[in-house]
């Protein structure tokens, strides 16, 4: 994707990949870590991390202020993030625009934080910005179902170390039960 000749980087893309990751790595032991390896990854890219998470930022404090009537006008608009909004929309309607699944992710978040649940508004959005509504749908499908399978795994781990913290409870108090035992029972010398 990166090497594709219409790839250029945009905040809506940033803001998919930022939302998968953070997501991926929600639970992960070692905070300090998971800057350090989203780091390295957007390194490894040639890009600047601290963009990603900059422009993701400003991406949700602009769709917080937004609802769902306003967020598909920032052709209207003449805001940081309504020129990002033109500029993809320009380019894409000149077919120099590459789609991928973390720009579909980065409008599924921007919908989210405007509180826009009506599937008219996704549809506008899509039609605004000059991006096939059928691709986005295909591709927050997968994104949805690949999260419900990651709080499945996140359940199934919660259940696996609570059990494993149980039986070793049942161990030691066993182990401590056996040596009361030993201790109390006389020795034969």
């Amino acid at each position: 994707m990166r090497y594709n000749q219409t790839y250029k980087y945009d905040a809506v893309f940033g803001l998919g990949f930022v939302t998968v990751y953070d997501q991926l790595m929600d639970g992960y032991p070692g905070g300090a870590e998971k800057e350090t390896i989203f780091k390295a990854h957007i390194e490894a890219l040639k890009e600047d991390p601290e963009q990603y998470r900059k422009d993701a930022k400003m991406l949700e404090e602009w769709a917080s202020s937004k609802t769902s009537e306003t967020v598909a006008s920032f052709k209207s608009g003449d805001g940081e993030v309504e020129n990002i909004l033109k500029d993809i929309s320009d380019r894409a309607s000149e077919g120099k625009f590459h789609y991928s699944r973390f720009f579909a992710i980065g409008l599924f978040r921007i919908l989210e934080r405007a509180n826009a649940t009506d599937p008219t508004v996704l549809e506008k959005l899509c039609q605004e910005l000059n991006v096939s509504k059928l691709s986005v749908d295909r591709d927050l499908d997968t994104y949805r179902n690949l999260l419900s399978k990651l709080v499945q795994a996140k359940e199934l781990l919660k259940e696996y170390v609570e059990r494993e913290k149980a039986k070793q409870a049942q161990r030691e108090a066993s182990s401590k039960s056996s040596e009361a035992v030993a201790k109390m029972e006389p020795s034969s010398s």
